[in-house]
């Protein structure tokens, strides 16, 4: 990026910097002034002109750079120091002073607010041809005011250029923050539904190897040794998550769901086919079931949890005591976030028989 910076840098320097070329022939007239006065005081002031305008596009080149504004009055003082250095200039060379409206009109377009620019550039375009009338010895110069009006176009449209240049830039670094943000929401989703179902179940089994440690030491072992299953699992899926490569299967969910609602004492309906469901349905299927079935064990204190499924919709029921704020937070919003992204629809509500009834829709 430094590189590129650099080639840049010098590349607006040459643009620029070819624009003093045409400050030779006056810097010459000035030095041949007979008077030494004038001769000094034309000189001095086009190296001073000279420096103004060198001064003003290499500040105005860090200002790109570091992407902020030059101030205004910038822009204002250097107009009328130039200006001013222009007249300063006529006594050792008269009309030919005009010519240097060109640089003023160039710092003018670059630096002024856009219709005071213009307004500008047009006065010193029109000044060659009017100005040398009202002057006694001076002949109006159209070739200055068409060489003016031409250095007015082409900075106009370099200013145009960097325009689109800096919206372009602005527009990429936008996309980048969004690409970033949804990223980061992606990876926040996916973390709370493999995490939020997975610690639930290990919460709940573990609970239950404590109270069958005594009772039925041989049923303990099996739920701690599926404790140890989930937790691995749960690794994986976070590295997965990570990666960018999470995914729910229909059928591995259900599995998982028919594991978890048992141990939760939950009496648990579940399909026994899903090849109905076409194949790009099964993962955000999965990812209900595996939501729902994470808000059953978890919030609603039911006895019994029915999951349908059908090829374009996927339902979870529970008879426990409703939807709360617990049942419909983050992990409800990514579902959401996951349905629309699929073209389908998410609803969540009371179920006839009281309980909790979550539902996703795909037309």
């Amino acid at each position: 990026m430094s590189s590129v910076r650099s080639v840049r840098g010098r590349v607006f320097h040459l643009w620029y910097g070819v624009w003093l070329v045409y400050l030779i022939e006056p810097l010459v007239q000035a030095w041949r002034e007979d008077r030494p006065a004038v001769r000094a005081l034309g000189v001095v002031a086009v190296g001073l002109f000279a420096a103004i305008f060198i001064w003003f596009f290499s500040a105005f080149r860090r200002a790109r750079e570091q992407r902020r504004p030059i101030p205004g009055w910038w822009g204002w003082a250097s107009v009328a120091a130039m200006f001013a250095l222009s007249l300063a200039i006529m006594p050792a060379i008269g009309e030919s002073a005009l010519g240097m409206y060109a640089f003023i009109a160039v710092v003018a377009l670059f630096a002024l607010p856009r219709r005071a620019a213009v307004a500008l550039a047009a006065a010193l375009v029109l000044a060659p041809s009017v100005v040398p009338y009202a002057v006694p010895g001076w002949e109006p110069r159209f070739d200055l005011s068409f060489s003016i009006f031409l250095a007015c176009l082409i900075v106009l449209g370099v200013t145009q250029l960097l325009k689109r240049n800096s919206e372009l830039a602005a527009a990429r670094e936008e996309i980048a923050r969004l690409a970033v943000a949804d990223e980061r929401n992606r990876l926040a989703r996916d973390l709370h539904d493999l995490l939020g179902h997975s610690l639930t179940v290990v919460a709940v089994k573990a609970e239950l190897a404590g109270r069958l440690v005594r009772l039925a030491p041989e049923r303990a072992e099996e739920e701690i040794g599926d404790v140890e299953r989930l937790a691995r699992q749960s690794l994986r899926d976070v590295r997965a998550a990570v990666a960018g490569y999470a995914q729910a299967s229909l059928a591995a969910e259900l599995a998982g769901a028919q594991a978890a609602l048992t141990s939760a004492g939950i009496e648990a309906d579940l399909p026994e086919d899903v090849e109905q469901v076409p194949p790009e349905r099964r993962e955000l299927f999965g990812w209900v079931v595996r939501e729902g079935v994470t808000n059953v064990v978890r919030h609603s204190g039911a006895k019994r949890c029915r999951i349908r499924v059908t090829p374009r919709e996927v339902e979870v029921t529970d008879d426990g005591h409703g939807p709360d704020g617990a049942s419909t937070g983050r992990g409800l919003a990514g579902l959401r976030e996951r349905a629309e992204a699929a073209g389908g629809s998410l609803t969540v509500g009371r179920a006839p028989e009281r309980g909790f009834t979550l539902r996703v829709r795909v037309p």
